[in-house]
Order: C-alpha cells, then sequence, then structure tokens
C-alpha cells in the first residue's frame, strides 16, 4: 500500500489542503481543498494577524485536521509563507494551531519556497531546455525563478504580493491612472535587482504558477463560449493578444464587474487586479510576450519531495 500524505500551503490570501498517495511522478489525488481565509486581510502592511483573519485561520486548520484523520493520513506537512513569517502574531498563531489540532506548521523562507515552486512546475512537465521565468503571485510575497528542466539560475521572494499591493495602491476602484503609475514606479525600485541579476539570460517564456493566472485562463475561455476545468489540465498556453486583453479588461474594471463575473473566485475578485499590473508589468520590463500557466505551485512541490 502507497502511504497517504497531506499538504497544507498556508498562504497570505488561502489555506489549501493535499491529501494524495502514490508517486511523485504520478500522484493520485483524493482531496484538495481551499479556504479563502484572508489571513493578511486589515493587516499586511502593518505586520500584524487580525482578529477576524486569526480566527478565520485556526478554524480552517481545524477543518484541515478533520480531513486529514478521516483520511488516516500517514504523513502531513504544513507549510507557511508571508504572511505567518511576517507577522507579529505568526508564533502565536502557530502555537495555537498546535494546541488544537496538533499539526505542527513549519515556517519557510523566501529561497525554501521557491525552491518547492519549481519542483511543483517542473513536475506539471511544462519546462524545457530553454529558460523560462518563473513567477508566482501570493498576497504576501511574489517569487521568481529563472529556471528550466536541468535546475534553477535564480530565484528569489519579493515582499510585494497582490494583498499588500492592492492594500497600497487600489484604494479606488476602478483603479486610477495614478495609482497604476505608483504601483509601477514602486515596483521598478523594488524589482531592481531581479533586472539586474538576470539581465544577461535569454528567457524564452514566463510561467505563471496557479493562482491569478489560472483566472486569466478561465476567463479567456469563457469568453469564447468553452468550458474549463482546472481539475483535468496541467498547463495553459496564452495567446498573447488574448492575455493583454483580458488583463486590460480586468485593469480597467469595478468591483462590481468582477464580483458578477462568473469566473473570478472571491477570494481573487479584488486583488486580480494588483496579479494583473504586476505581470503587465515584468512582461514590458523583460520584453516577454510567450505566457505559460501551470496548475502546479508550492504545495505540488511539497508533495513530490514528500512521495519521491
Amino acid at each position: 500500500m502507497s502511504k497517504k500524505v497531506a499538504v497544507m500551503d498556508l498562504g497570505t490570501n488561502t489555506f489549501h489542503l493535499l491529501i494524495a498517495e502514490g508517486d511523485a511522478t504520478n500522484p493520485h489525488t483524493l482531496l484538495k481543498i481551499t479556504e479563502p481565509v484572508k489571513l493578511g486581510e486589515g493587516g499586511i502592511n502593518k505586520g500584524i494577524i487580525q482578529p477576524a483573519a486569526y480566527t478565520r485561520g485556526v478554524n480552517a486548520m481545524q477543518q484541515f485536521h478533520q480531513h486529514i484523520v478521516q483520511h488516516k493520513v500517514d504523513e502531513l506537512k504544513a507549510i507557511a509563507t508571508s504572511a505567518l513569517r511576517s507577522a507579529s502574531n505568526g508564533g502565536n498563531f502557530i502555537d495555537e494551531v498546535k494546541q488544537k489540532t496538533g499539526i505542527r506548521i513549519e515556517t519557510i523562507n523566501g529561497d525554501e519556497e521557491a525552491d518547492f515552486i519549481y519542483k511543483g512546475v517542473k513536475a506539471g512537465t511544462c519546462l524545457s531546455q530553454q529558460n523560462s521565468l518563473i513567477v508566482d503571485i501570493g498576497g504576501g510575497s511574489v517569487e521568481f525563478i529563472l529556471g528550466n528542466i536541468d535546475g534553477i539560475i535564480y530565484k528569489q521572494s519579493f515582499e510585494i504580493g497582490a494583498a499588500r499591493l492592492m492594500d497600497r495602491f487600489h484604494k479606488i476602484d476602478p483603479i486610477p491612472a495614478e495609482s497604476i503609475k505608483e504601483l509601477n514606479d514602486f515596483l521598478a525600485i523594488h524589482l531592481n535587482d531581479l533586472f539586474k541579476d538576470i539581465a544577461n539570460y535569454p528567457i524564452t517564456n514566463l510561467i505563471g504558477s496557479s493562482g491569478a493566472f489560472e483566472t486569466f485562463a478561465e476567463l479567456i475561455e469563457l469568453q469564447k463560449g468553452n468550458p474549463f476545468d482546472l481539475q483535468k489540465i496541467k498547463t495553459y498556453l496564452f495567446q498573447n493578444a488574448e492575455f493583454l486583453s483580458v488583463t486590460d479588461q480586468l485593469i480597467r474594471s469595478s468591483h462590481q464587474e468582477r464580483e458578477r463575473n462568473k469566473g473570478i473566485t472571491s477570494i481573487r475578485v479584488d486583488m486580480i487586479v494588483s496579479s494583473a499590473l504586476v505581470t503587465r508589468f515584468i512582461m514590458q520590463k523583460l520584453d516577454i510576450s510567450a505566457v505559460i500557466m501551470s496548475t502546479n505551485s508550492l504545495k505540488e512541490g511539497v508533495l513530490a519531495d514528500m512521495l519521491g
């Protein structure tokens, strides 16, 4: 009998639970749950988890624990990223979860996060011999990994996640032109090291790791009248004109328009704008037009490690 493993990816916006068995190359998913905890809501740029968000997070972990017990999991890993590692009360949260569920949360740094994302994307089979820039836009941080099928060339995590940018720049909806300029100026300063460090490497494409890129793909397919099931695909190749069109629409849209759009999950209704702006900024600065979405991310990288 193959062992059952559980991976919990505890992000700034969402907590993910993945239970699977099998081997690293072909895992069989038993359960996949996403809880919109919004851990960074109201406090992400203040370095604190607000009471309501704190409670949502603890409740989600108690629900995850019930599923883990029901599935008789042999081994588990709970990985915390930007919000928990930067919050002043992150340690209290970790202690309370351990007390109430027995789950030990492991806080990883940006380098470790990038490693797992690379492993997840590699397992998703969209890397080649050519260099790709993998971009994982979280709520608290964005991970950049330059690499190919043979390994990582460069990796770095920047605390410029969609929730942080939304909190700082997206205060009026639709987002005004002057706010977009301020956001782009902010990115130019904070990503200066990225552009310097990778300037001499040819980059064939940008690979967006799950999250917002799944929403971009779903919106494009829904506009064409096509069904779209993320459970059935691992990668999605964007047509450049369609990608620019859908991100333009999102940047110009109002909250009400996004809320009514069935292709946008509730957790991404507002942060999708910041995600679109970050992606467009990167593409423009690096002159990249080819974009691929991978449904794999950090949790699939952790899973590959555990089943490997």
